[in-house]
């Protein structure tokens, strides 16, 4: 069964997702403010966070900034209802797996949950099956793939999960062209037209952690008309 946090001020909404949460076999607890989901998310440790992001008391900014920095990695879908792009983006930047924007669907939101989850057990099952340390070098770049570390220059970056699947993805297979959605596919596990925004938001974040010049990019390459692919030159 899975632990499922929801830090969100609408009753509504909380009883509405408990609901189908439930039937997905999950044990459902619940926060209508920031600081007190902060506090719940850092005793419980959830499989997953459904975190709003206005909130009284703790917007839900913050709470997932301080959430990152309590080094928790439980996923994170955030849910808001403004449409504005600067909200999606910001949210993503520190830390969030995932948004959806209110009012959205309850069949959305249940494959968003089933997506996570089935990349949980894929994870779980590599971890649990791959006995050798698997160090990938790229010139400065280095990507330890067993302890999920990445190293510019001998210097540790901080990636959020999405970012090192991204990266662990490109990087294992250099020179292959993704395109947005198959990205999408592979990373998010969905296959939603229309949310192609997310991946090019999750790369220019990770092109601005491991670039030493974004507008000429050394790993992450774009290929037009296509998506994106590492350097099979490195």
């Amino acid at each position: 069964m899975k632990n499922v946090l929801i830090i969100e001020d609408d009753p509504e909404i909380i009883h509405l997702l408990e609901i189908h949460l439930k039937d997905l076999h999950c044990n459902v607890v619940s926060a209508e403010r920031g600081d007190l989901g902060l506090r719940a998310a850092i005793e419980l440790v959830p499989d997953l966070i459904i975190l709003d992001i206005m909130l009284p008391e703790m917007d839900g900014i913050e709470v997932c900034q301080k959430i990152r920095a309590n080094n928790i990695k439980s996923p994170i879908i955030m849910l808001t209802a403004k449409s504005e792009e600067i909200d999606k983006v910001l949210g993503l930047e520190v830390g969030a797996d995932d948004y959806l924007t209110k009012p959205f669907s309850v069949r959305e939101f249940i494959a968003r949950v089933k997506a996570i989850f089935r990349r949980q057990k894929m994870v779980q099952k590599t971890e649990n099956t791959t006995p050798v340390q698997q160090i990938m070098q790229f010139g400065n770049l280095s990507v330890d793939i067993d302890m999920r570390k990445v190293l510019l220059g001998g210097a540790k970056v901080e990636l959020s999960p999405k970012e090192f699947e991204l990266l662990v993805l490109l990087s294992s297979n250099p020179g292959k062209s993704y395109d947005r959605t198959k990205l999408l596919n592979l990373i998010w596990g969905y296959d939603f037209k229309g949310y192609e925004h997310t991946v090019n938001s999750h790369i220019n974040r990770l092109r601005s952690k491991i670039e030493p010049d974004m507008s000429n990019p050394t790993y992450i390459l774009t290929t037009w008309g296509v998506g994106y692919k590492f350097n099979e030159e490195l």
